[in-house]
């Protein structure tokens, strides 16, 4: 019975992943049904029972599903599968569809029955909650609360895990900060034109429009660029509009809940029209990229190196040296001014962390939790390698020049990028700038570059934490749909020029105003029975 059950919350889930939102089936069980069906360990202890450290069997393997976050195999996977596998003594399987695909394929992986699950996986914002409350994901609080990292006085994220649990019960252990996307411009861009970094939206705007329609990359031709690109004017996850934060503002396309205590769905607020109206006017003007829609990050990422915008919203951190190697890799100047919020916009949004989570057919979780996922953080060998890699193929100690910069013996330092020649690794899956167990050995703490530190700064100084959105039965039921037709009606404005007015009637006709209100009621309900 409990496999027909995770069957169909599979299915539910490959449904629901298809427009990037979590899966579940009015049919499956709660998060709370699945701790007490749990999975079978070989101990025969169930899903959320504690075990003493020195009882926990190691696994002889284990099986993972991972996006791109995790070291690729273009950046040779197999000398980090090894190494591992050298530091625990444990047979790692590692299986990473196409970083873009990953939460398509988990989703058909899960519909394809328990008996194919990985053991862990990677998750991020509602497919997390979604995974969680259908009973797919083991409840790990036990284990977390007896673990060594909690007791071990190197742990500082305590703040972070408690925002990913979900009715007080953790499913998935965040191993890192959530992180977000601060607005870089391209200063040469701006001194080409005559303008200084914008506070406000009509500056912003004014910036778009200097760019679209002057010379910004100075090669003597005005209007052969345009201001941004976005990977889609929605995102794919929580919190859905850290790609185009300055069109945006104060509204939001999803469910959220305000100061009283009430949810609500943003997409039916005056704001939200409100931002629609400004997204339609500078898409009509040509300020933003017309590919936006159907862009990929990696197609927004190569425009940028290419020249062909100045303005993109991107990830804090490492990636503001990531975008200043490859724009001097493709021979174009590289200095970037990571903005500060414009007056309207206020804070950038900080996602929800991703999360490590164990699948509930997993045979041995509280072995997998110990000897993967907490491994990750020990402050030794093992968070060098999730951090930086494998000694000499993603970093190294020797005297060698990389990229024109000699190091001397002994001198940390990362090596040049496998998979994009000419730029230098910046980290592997852990970004230590983001970490949350402190870490006295890191090698690499004075290798992190100037621009990687200012744009995290910023981020930091100026950004609000966004938090989970709990799952219902309403919620796995309509929400999949629900956002399909939010999309679309997102995509007739911006880019077919349907009246906001227009549009909203179409809310209305095709359901979307009764499902969201429904969901709605479903969130309150759920809220006030805690």
């Amino acid at each position: 019975m409990r496999v027909k059950k995770m069957l169909a919350a599979g299915m539910a889930v490959t449904m629901a992943a298809s427009v990037a939102l979590s899966g579940c089936s009015s049919t499956g069980k709660s998060g709370a049904e699945a701790t007490s069906a749990g999975a079978n360990t070989e101990s025969g202890s169930s899903a959320g029972e504690s075990k003493a450290e020195s009882d926990i069997k190691k696994p002889e393997k284990i099986t993972i599903m991972v996006n791109g976050t995790v070291t690729t195999k273009p950046n040779n996977r197999d000398a980090f599968e090894k190494r591992w596998e050298e530091l625990t003594g444990i047979d790692l399987e590692i299986i990473q569809p196409d970083h873009d695909a990953y939460f398509d394929v988990l989703g058909q992986t899960f519909a394809s029955g328990p008996e194919n699950w990985p053991d862990a996986i990677l998750l991020q914002g509602s497919f997390y909650t979604g995974y969680a409350e259908e009973g797919a994901l083991w409840d790990m609080t036990e284990a977390w609360n007896n673990s060594e990292l909690k007791s071990s006085g190197r742990f500082t994220g305590d703040a972070v895990v408690d925002n990913m649990k979900i009715d007080g019960k953790l499913y998935g252990f965040p191993v890192t900060r959530g992180n977000g996307c601060v607005t870089y411009v391209k200063k040469k861009w701006l001194d080409n034109v005559g303008l200084q970094a914008p506070t406000t939206y009509d500056e912003y705007l004014n910036m778009l429009k200097a760019f679209t329609e002057g010379d910004p990359d100075g090669n003597g031709v005005n209007g052969d660029t345009y201001g941004l690109s976005a990977a889609g004017f929605i995102g794919t996850e929580e919190p859905w509009t850290n790609y185009l934060p300055e069109f945006y503002q104060d509204a939001y396309p999803s469910f959220a809940k305000g100061e009283d205590g009430v949810w609500y769905d943003g997409f039916t607020k005056d704001n939200f029209k409100a931002a629609l109206q400004r997204m339609r006017d500078a898409y009509a003007a040509g300020y933003i990229d017309k590919e936006t829609l159907t862009n990929g990050t990696k197609d927004c990422r190569n425009k940028f190196y290419e020249d062909k915008f100045g303005v993109f919203t991107y990830w804090a951190g490492t990636w503001g040296t990531n975008l200043k190697n490859n724009l001097e890799s493709n021979g174009h100047d590289s200095e970037l001014i990571a903005l500060k919020p414009i007056k309207e916009v206020g804070t950038y949004v900080e996602r929800t962390s991703p999360v490590w989570a164990i699948t509930s057919s997993c045979e041995n979780p509280e072995g997998v939790f110990k000897y993967f996922i907490e491994s990750m953080l020990d402050g030794g060998d093992l968070q060098m390698l999730w951090s930086y890699g494998v000694e000499d193929v993603h970093w190294s100690k020797k005297a060698e020049t990389v990229l024109d910069k000699t190091y001397k013996e002994g001198e940390f330092h990362l090596r040049e990028s496998l998979e994009n020649p000419g730029t230098q690794y910046t980290k592997q899956h852990l970004d230590p700038m983001l970490a949350i167990a402190t870490w006295e050995g890191d090698p690499g703490k004075d290798a992190v570059k100037e621009e990687a530190k200012n744009s995290q700064t910023v981020f930091n100084e100026n950004c609000r934490q966004a938090t989970i959105t709990p799952s219902t039965e309403e919620m796995a039921t309509y929400n999949g749909d629900l956002m399909t037709l939010k999309k679309s009606i997102i995509a007739d404005v911006v880019v077919q020029g349907t009246s906001v007015e227009e549009a909203f009637k179409r809310f209305e006709s095709d359901g979307g105003a009764k499902w969201s209100q429904m969901i709605v009621d479903s969130l309150n309900k759920k809220e006030s029975a805690k």
